[in-house]
């Protein structure tokens, strides 16, 4: 009897935007590539922003989005790369002040700190993006090593959706050098 080799772990961290209904798009094209992946979403995210079941359903795992008690065991493996699709204008700004407030942000902060490889695809409106604070908070993170794709582009569509989100550019950016 052989046992198969453990597959990489990606932890994927959804926050609030629009296109978060869009989501299952990455969670396939993860597991496609060979990773196994497990969704934390932000609290706001949890709220209607994408189908909560069907990601459970697509990664066989739960959906974590809030801490848990010490006593309790560890739903996820440790991370192998973190992905942050989409990121909003409020992680990101946290994150980069450290800011632990949710299980996603410290996720994001803990990862950050042990030296695990994380990809970010921002969604965050053109005023907010124009932002100081959120350029800074940029900046600070890229200075780190977090790697960022792209803002998301085109205008956001009735139920706040964007077409061109590139879901699959966050695993590109995990393979990158």
């Amino acid at each position: 009897m052989t046992d198969e080799p453990r597959k990489p772990f990606l932890c994927l961290v959804v926050c609030a935007a629009g296109v978060a209904a869009g989501v299952g798009r990455l969670i396939t094209a993860a597991q496609e590539r060979g990773w196994e992946v497990g969704v934390i979403a932000t609290p706001v995210a949890m709220n209607g922003f994408f189908d909560t079941a069907e990601a459970e359903a697509r990664t066989g795992r739960p959906i974590r989005s809030t801490w848990r008690r010490p006593s309790d065991p560890r739903p996820f493996p440790a991370p192998d790369a973190v992905v942050v699709a989409p990121a909003t204008f409020n992680t990101v700004n946290k994150w980069a002040a450290g800011l632990a407030d949710t299980l996603a942000v410290g996720t994001l902060c803990e990862a950050l700190g042990l030296d695990v490889p994380i990809a970010v695809l921002p969604c965050v409106a053109g005023a907010l993006a124009a932002h100081p604070a959120y350029q800074e908070s940029l900046a600070r993170l890229g200075a780190l090593g977090v790697r960022f794709g792209d803002p998301c582009a085109g205008e956001a569509e009735a139920d706040g959706g964007r077409p061109e989100f590139a879901w699959e550019r966050a695993l590109d950016l995990l393979e990158r050098p």
